[in-house]
């Protein structure tokens, strides 16, 4: 997969949404200077399927509280969520699922699928009720049921919109 260096980004930071180590990006890239990198520069994440080639995308709107995924631009599904309350909003732009844990524990439920924005996942939840409410720390929170059936469809890599309607 290929990330585009945005303005503030560093590799370190990088190496975090990405849950991979510098050293990874360092050897992947081949960079000669990692502390100089410019906006546009193509960083290679090894490991993580290029997002094109995966049928899959998911849209997520905030104000609906509502995840649809989509495959080859068709809608294949709806499903209710969570979202972050007016504090610990959850963050607008454009991630990709970069890896997954079954039975995390905690709040978490059934499922988590980290998104490329370190702290910031898809998961389930030990609450049921909050889903359809602004209720969390930023992330997306489904029925367990749900997550573990989208998390049996989608793979790593798989594109993540999130908007605010």
């Amino acid at each position: 997969m290929i990330h585009y260096v945005r303005a503030g980004e560093t590799l370190t930071s990088i190496s975090m949404d990405y849950r991979t180590s510098v050293q990874t990006l360092i050897a992947a890239n081949r960079l000669q200077n990692p502390n100089q990198l410019r906006v546009g520069q193509p960083i290679t994440i090894p490991g993580l399927p290029d997002p094109q080639t995966i049928p899959y995308q998911i849209a997520i709107s905030v104000g609906k509280k509502q995840l649809t995924l989509f495959r080859n631009g068709q809608v294949m599904k709806t499903y209710p969520i969570a979202t972050g309350k007016i504090l610990t909003a959850t963050p607008i732009g454009e991630f990709v699922i970069v890896n997954r844990e079954p039975n995390p524990g905690g709040p978490f439920g059934a499922m988590w699928l980290s998104l490329s924005k370190i702290h910031y996942g898809i998961h389930g939840t030990n609450d049921p009720s909050s889903i359809g409410k602004a209720v969390s720390l930023g992330c997306v929170r489904m029925y367990n049921q749900d997550v573990l059936e989208l998390s049996s469809i989608v793979p790593n890599g798989t594109r993540v919109y999130i908007r605010p309607n």
